[in-house]
Order: C-alpha cells, then sequence, then structure tokens
C-alpha cells in the first residue's frame, strides 16, 4: 500500500504524512495503555480488517513509532508497543479526547462500539491535578466485564487496564450507569446514591475521588 504525504515541508503535515491515515491514532491510542497483542487490537478495533490492521502496524513500525515485543511471564507471546517516539505521541491525543469531550461527543449513534477499558486514557485526559496535590492512593474500577485502576501520587496519575494489587478504593458500576456517568452528565455521587454503582474502601481516597476528574461541559459546534 502506497503512503500518501501532503508533500509539505510543515512539521503539522509531516506528523500527518506519519498518523493521519485512517485507523492509525486510534491504534496509537490503544497501544498508550500498554502493549497489546495482535489479537487485543482486533477486539478493540472492531471494524478494522485484519489487512489493513496489518498493514498499519507495519507503517507505525517502518516509521519508528510501534516494535515488537514478548510479554512476560506468564504470557510470553508476541505483543506490540510503542517506542519513544509513539509515546510522545501521548499529549496530542489526550488533547483530541478532550477537544472530543467538549465538542464532538454528544449522543451515542446505534451503530457505534463501545470499550469501558478507553475510560484508561479518558481518566488522564480529565485529571485535575491540583485536586489531587497531597492525596497517594489506588483506585479500581470494574464497569461491566472491565477492570482498570488509577495510581494518583500527589498531583500525577497513572491510569492502567487490569485491576491493582492492593487498591485504596474500588468502585463498580455496569456499562450503562459508566455511561451516564462519563457522557451523559450523571456524577459519581449520584449514581452510588440511587444504588446504580457501589463503593468500597478508604473513606477519605473515596471523599477525594469525587474532585479528581472532571469531564468538559459540552459545547455546540453551531456558529452562535
Amino acid at each position: 500500500m502506497e503512503q500518501r504525504t501532503y508533500n509539505q515541508y510543515c512539521a503539522t503535515a509531516r506528523t500527518l504524512d506519519l498518523v493521519g491515515e485512517r485507523w492509525t491514532l486510534l491504534l496509537i491510542r490503544e497501544l498508550l495503555t500498554g502493549p497489546k497483542r495482535y489479537g487485543d487490537l482486533q477486539t478493540s478495533l472492531r471494524g478494522l480488517g485484519t489487512g489493513l490492521l496489518a498493514a498499519r502496524l507495519k507503517h507505525l513500525e517502518r516509521e519508528g513509532l510501534v516494535h515488537k515485543i514478548t510479554l512476560p511471564p506468564p504470557a510470553r507471546t508476541p505483543a506490540y508497543a510503542l517506542t519513544e517516539a509513539g509515546q510522545e505521541l501521548g499529549p496530542a491525543v489526550l488533547s483530541l479526547a478532550r477537544w472530543g469531550m467538549k465538542w464532538a461527543m454528544g449522543e451515542r449513534r446505534e451503530t457505534e462500539t463501545f470499550h469501558p477499558g478507553w475510560a484508561v486514557l479518558g481518566l488522564r485526559a480529565c485529571f485535575e491535578a491540583k485536586a489531587a496535590a497531597g492525596l497517594r492512593a489506588v483506585y479500581e474500577f470494574r464497569v461491566g466485564d472491565e477492570v482498570f485502576h488509577a495510581r494518583i501520587d500527589d498531583g500525577t496519575i497513572e491510569a492502567l487496564h487490569g485491576p491493582a494489587q492492593h487498591p485504596d478504593a474500588t468502585v463498580a458500576m455496569s456499562e450503562e450507569v459508566f455511561l451516564g456517568v462519563t457522557a451523559q452528565g450523571q456524577t459519581l455521587a449520584e449514581a452510588i446514591a440511587a444504588g446504580a454503582a457501589t463503593a468500597s474502601g478508604d473513606t477519605e481516597a473515596l471523599r477525594r475521588l469525587n474532585g479528581l476528574f472532571r469531564l468538559p461541559s459540552p459545547r455546540s459546534r453551531s456558529a452562535g
């Protein structure tokens, strides 16, 4: 597959030459939360055919944004991971996510797939560093069948897929409730009060949780 180019000696154009093709930035999004096996990427990116997925991964490898690794025991299976250059796309992807929450989300369409695990990057995008000053806590989130966690350390965040080893607080809810909290204006406190979500663990960690993440207020793109 021939690589298209804007043929412009411009940093923005050169970057889009590398990551501007359809599905490419979504592959970067998936790998920003850690190495993924080929099958993991297929599952998360439904609609991306096997041939095109292979082509996009080869392109990212060739351009030095992705490389192959072997996962540590007990998995010991081949996987894809971002290189240093690929990791540095993280702030750009998070900025796109924040812009999308404000200007692009709206109502979910019937044809759109959704994975609660995509919230791992959302946690980073919505993180309020000032609200986390002096806080050291690990939060585990159980949404439907998916589990992810966030480690807060005095104004910094590390959000990852999978369960936490020693969570200070655990929050659980259905996928439907999670969508209500993250995209439909309901607060976590409201969901817990209504019995739609449960929270357990350290009282102070749970108290601080409500202020750690702030979603941008949705705006209309219509002029005026």
